[in-house]
Formats: structure tokens, sequence, C-alpha cells
């Protein structure tokens, strides 16, 4: 199946996307060693350069891979879901299960890890939050998110951090629509702030134990209540 000249536009989108057309229609299958640059170039009509930045971006996408001294060679006919996107389309259950992962360990190293400066920040969060429960449930929501990922960054692991901020999108919509339809904020706008402050003494205090038992009681129940005291009794189990 000939390729075809393509139309003046922007000639490496055109480019990988006819390559990625012969890829996904199954031309060339799984194992198919690709035609070198200068045969794509004559049959797509463009230079060796467009070709070799459309072949990059099919390498991107995990469609192909080089092999130095063989070529180029298909290893998939679906393009590699990326992780924003992977995560767009997750149900908000299954993310809040790896939010619970994260913020859980994240919780122990910060009580291990934390500075002065992340006290002092985590202490500001959970004013911040506090000042939010006169606001709207978006609003509310991304101080409770700034609250959680002060207590994240104060695990000083940048992988950590980088995972949060990933999920922490499609985590805001649904939190913000879990507001919505329970109306947990009508009786108390700041909801949950007894297991809030209790998270912040348990960093703060380098009670590494007594941080995993309140974040975990509070990410099982978001927004539910937590009662004074919840850091001191996991201290004394």
């Amino acid at each position: 199946m000939p390729l075809g000249e393509l139309r003046p536009s922007p000639l490496v989108e055109q480019a990988a996307a006819r390559l990625r057309e012969q890829i996904t229609g199954g031309h060339w299958p799984v194992g198919t060693r690709l035609p070198g640059e200068t045969t794509l170039a004559k049959e797509l009509g463009v230079g060796r350069s467009t070709v070799r930045e459309a072949l990059r971006a099919l390498a991107g996408a995990g469609l192909v891979r080089p092999r130095q001294g063989a070529g180029v060679f298909v290893i998939a006919t679906e393009p590699a879901e990326d992780w924003p996107a992977r995560l767009r389309r997750a149900a908000v259950s299954d993310v809040y299960e790896v939010r619970m992962a994260i913020e859980v360990h994240a919780a122990r190293l910060a009580a291990r890890r934390r500075t002065d400066e992340d006290i002092a920040a985590l202490r500001a969060a959970l004013a911040g939050r506090r000042a939010a429960s006169a606001a709207g449930d978006t609003a509310f929501v991304d101080a409770d998110i700034a609250f959680h990922a002060a207590v994240v960054a104060a695990a000083h692991n940048p992988v950590l951090a980088d995972l949060f901020a990933e999920f922490t999108p499609v985590l805001r919509t649904g939190l913000v629509e879990l507001l919505r339809l329970t109306g947990l904020r009508r009786k108390d706008p700041n909801t949950a702030d007894d297991a809030h402050e209790a998270i912040w003494r348990a960093v703060a205090e380098g009670d590494e134990e007594a941080a995993v038992a309140v974040v975990t009681r509070e990410l099982e129940d978001p927004f539910g209540p937590v009662p004074r005291g919840e850091a001191g009794a996991a201290r004394r189990e």
C-alpha cells in the first residue's frame, strides 16, 4: 500500500500520522523492520529530517524502537497511553486507593524527615483550609488538597511528590463531586478539621505511627470526623 505524498502543513505530524496508520492498520506487523529513512522520505515526499522526527514521535508513543546498526522496528500496533491520559479516564475509586498508598507512606516519612520549614508550611496549610471553610466546595477542596500536598512535600521524596501532583486533578474533581452529592459541609463547613489538626501535630511531633494512623483513618473516611486525641490514641497503641 503506497504511502502517498503529503500536503503542505505540519509535515512531521502528517508523516507520523501516515506511518502510524500503516502500523495500526497491520501493514507493518510487530517485529517488522521499517523501510529506511531515504525510502520513507521519497514515498512521503518529505526530507529525511522530517521522517527522522516522525519516527521519534512514534518511538515516544511506544510503537517503534530503533536498534543501532539494524534499523527501526515495530514493537506495538497500539500507541502506549501516557500516564496523564490514563489518569483522566481512571475511576476516582482507583485513584483514591493509590492516593492512600502514597499519602500513608508519605506521612510516615514526613514525621521522620520534617524540618522547621515543613512544620510551618503545614501550619499555614491548615490555616488556609480553615479559612476556606467560608468559601464554596471547590475552594475548600483546593485548600484540603494543598494541606495534603504539604504533608507529601514534607516527606522529601520528589517521586512521591510528582505522583501526588499527577493524580491531583482527578482527585480534585472527585472530591468536589463528593461534597456536592453528600452535602457534608452544610452542617460543618470545616468538616474533618480535627483530623487535619491531628495529622499536623503527629508530623510536627515526629510521631510516625500516629501520623500513619491518623492519615489512614482520615483517608478511609474523607471529610469525616476524627475525634481529638486520635494521634494520642495511636501513640498509646
